[in-house]
């Protein structure tokens, strides 16, 4: 069974501004996401779902019109703020959905085979995608053996500003045991250094460390099961305005319960994104050598 592709692209960016999923940055106007859908149908996905917001829907529409509908399937769906489960209602001070496990269960009703979740704003390169692929194209429908594709903490760091990173643990057999997340991690001269709120160092890292960057893979289970963990997270988080059902919270309480596993796949793949404006010049730079070392056509898709 050919995987699908579920890309995350519902956020606008904050600290970016404006609809960064959508930023041009290749030689012929590619954006970040051209080149993960081009990667991902090398790999052999046959599918890609787009989760995003009603009022951008339009514009990432007439961004990828006539780019690779001949070659791979494509749909949309909303991420809603006040998509919940019965008996649970949103605050009055919430004003952004719920985060990216959230983001998934967008896609409920449409997943009907094993896929890949991705950020749309981040580039993931061809060889973790393919591992991605593989690992998926052998889960049965009703597995629940998921998986995630590892990457070295220091390439996924900016210069400009700390992000928010998840750094993993796991077993000898690079089974999942718990991704910790760091919402502010960074650069401190030469060495890798996670803050509290305070602005106090929380802990300090080698850079070598495994660490997820929202590349998943999941089969049709996950679906129910993160529907599940979403009514746990509200019953004990959802009167927090700014509380997060991120992926990894999702995981652990599977996990947990044993009802769920996933294993840490391991990629040479260089990883790069956007998080801030003055990322862009050097994503910009990047694209252009790997045009030029002959990874990436210059026109993505010969239009």
């Amino acid at each position: 069974m050919k995987p699908t592709l579920l890309v995350l692209a519902a956020g606008m960016g904050s600290r970016y501004g404006g609809v960064k999923q959508i930023d041009p940055v290749g030689p012929s106007g590619e954006a970040i996401i051209d080149y993960s859908i081009f990667d991902a149908i090398r790999a052999g996905f046959d599918r890609v779902v787009f989760v995003v917001r009603r009022d951008i829907e339009e514009d990432v529409r007439a961004f990828f019109a006539g780019k690779f509908d001949d070659r791979i399937r494509s749909d949309y769906v909303h991420q809603e703020l006040a998509d919940v489960p019965a008996g649970f209602s949103v605050p009055a001070e919430r004003a952004k959905p719920w985060g990216t496990a959230h983001a998934v269960l967008s896609a409920r009703d449409v997943i009907d085979a094993p896929f890949a979740v991705i950020n749309g704003d981040d580039f993931y390169g061809a060889a973790a995608l393919r591992t991605a692929a593989d690992y998926l194209s052998n889960l049965g429908a009703a597995d629940t053996r998921y998986c995630m594709v590892g990457y070295r903490l220091d390439v996924t760091l900016s210069r400009h500003g700390t992000v928010s990173r998840g750094i993993v643990e796991h077993d000898d057999n690079r089974w999942l045991r718990d991704i910790e997340e760091h919402t502010k991690i960074g650069w401190e001269e030469d060495v890798v250094v996670s803050y509290d709120d305070d602005g106090g160092v929380r802990a300090r890292f080698t850079g070598r460390e495994a660490t997820s960057m929202n590349l998943f893979g999941f089969a049709p289970p996950a679906m129910h099961q993160f529907w599940s963990s979403f009514e746990e997270f509200l019953a004990s988080k959802g009167t927090e305005p700014k509380a997060e059902f991120y992926i990894p919270y999702a995981m652990k309480l599977l996990i947990d319960a044993r009802s769920a596993h996933m294993k840490v796949l391991e990629t040479n793949s260089e990883w790069f994104g956007v998080t801030y404006r003055e990322d862009r010049p050097a994503v910009v730079k990047r694209i252009a050598a790997l045009v030029e070392e002959g990874a990436y056509p210059e026109s993505l898709w010969g239009k």
